[in-house]
């Protein structure tokens, strides 16, 4: 069997739809599974090919690297198992050797990132390859909302302040930790209203706001809202600022030249963290840059991101520069059952693979 059990990863419809509890597999399936290498298909996507030419000491590789510690990989003291097949009650691994599986007592239809899995860190060495170089630790969740709430965690974590500063008419999801920093949705009918470790500042709005396109300090001046309201905060010190790269429900809001940068330098000299919400403008909708925060040549310290990223399928991503990933391995483990999962992992590569073969970064400008 071999390289050629690795097919079964990329045969989602194969592999997905026969991963179910109880029975026996039979005979047909399993030489449908193992027999069908992947480059011997004319349909194969480039990254199927690359994902099942990957070896496992670089998946593991890239899972050390691309990955927070605080996501743990099972037997990782031993021989981690990278998993590429499934159907009913066994697993395969990358050498066809198969085991009977008393241990993913969740999974249904796929597996979960405590296994290696070609397709995960194949994702995470793609995504962080089109972010800045600071931003290299991937975690891989279910929705946008996720990936803010995580990042929430993140900021708390690695600062130990409270505070967040947010900018008004924003929105970064429905969890409740996330509508708390959402205007749109805290003071919106049946809304909590705000939280006092909320900070909320002006929306940077050149059109209808008070600093408008045709003042060229218009970023500076929305920027002093967000000094001062850290200056309010508990102590001076904030956890995060929060802000939409271009803001969507606000009304397809572009900030001003030099906000971020301004904000940026604001909040971390008040022992923030920066935190850019790409879940509605990242992946090349900005059409001149492939991340909206590019536009204004800043660096975040945490980036989300979602909706597109899986076309339909559940998958969104939080990355984050090695100081705040190392604050979060702090002993408490992070684990999300199906974020990232293989088949999810798939549809991501296919996404990023699109974006760039159809060049729709290049169509959006």
């Amino acid at each position: 069997m071999g390289k050629d059990a690795v097919a079964a990863s990329r045969r989602v419809d194969t592999v997905a739809g026969h991963m179910h509890a109880g029975g026996s597999i039979s005979p047909n399936l399993e030489r449908r599974i193992f027999q069908e290498p992947t480059n011997s298909r004319s349909d194969a996507a480039a990254f199927e090919k690359e994902a099942q030419n990957m070896p496992k000491s670089e998946v593991r590789k890239l899972r050390s690297s691309l990955f927070c510690k605080a996501q743990s990989v099972s037997y990782e003291n031993t021989n981690p198992l990278m998993i590429v097949g499934g159907s009913k009650q066994y697993l395969w691994d990358e050498a066809g050797t198969k085991y009977l599986d008393t241990r993913n007592n969740v999974a249904t239809l796929n597996t979960n990132s405590r296994y290696l899995h070609p397709n995960l860190t194949l994702l995470a060495k793609k995504l962080t390859a089109t972010l800045p170089a600071e931003l290299r630790v991937c975690f891989f969740v279910n929705s946008g909302s996720e990936a803010n709430d995580l990042a929430l965690r993140l900021a708390f974590t690695h600062t130990r302040n409270s505070d967040v500063v947010v900018v008004d008419r924003a929105y970064h999801g429905h969890t409740k930790a996330v509508i708390e920093i959402s205007p749109y949705k805290y003071e919106h009918e049946g809304g909590p209203g705000k939280a006092n470790h909320i900070h909320k500042v002006g929306c940077p709005d050149t059109f209808r706001g008070p600093h408008t396109s045709a003042d060229p300090a218009a970023g500076t001046k929305y920027a002093a809202q967000v000094r001062d309201a850290c200056a309010a905060a508990e102590g001076g010190k904030v956890a995060a600022f929060f802000v939409e790269s271009g803001m969507s429900v606000a009304g397809v809001i572009i900030p001003p030249e030099g906000y971020l940068a301004e904000c940026f330098k604001h909040v971390r000299a008040a022992g923030g963290v920066c935190v850019a919400d790409e879940v509605q403008t990242g992946f090349g909708r900005f059409g001149t840059h492939y991340w909206g925060f590019q536009q204004q040549g800043v660096v975040p310290d945490i980036v989300t991101m979602g909706k597109p990223f899986g076309n339909g399928m559940p998958l969104a991503a939080v990355v984050c520069s090695q100081a705040v990933a190392e604050s979060f391995h702090n002993g408490l483990e992070y684990f999300n059952t199906f974020g990232g999962n293989p088949v999810c992992a798939a549809a991501g590569l296919a996404v990023l693979e699109v974006v760039e073969e159809e060049q729709l970064q290049a169509s959006s400008h």
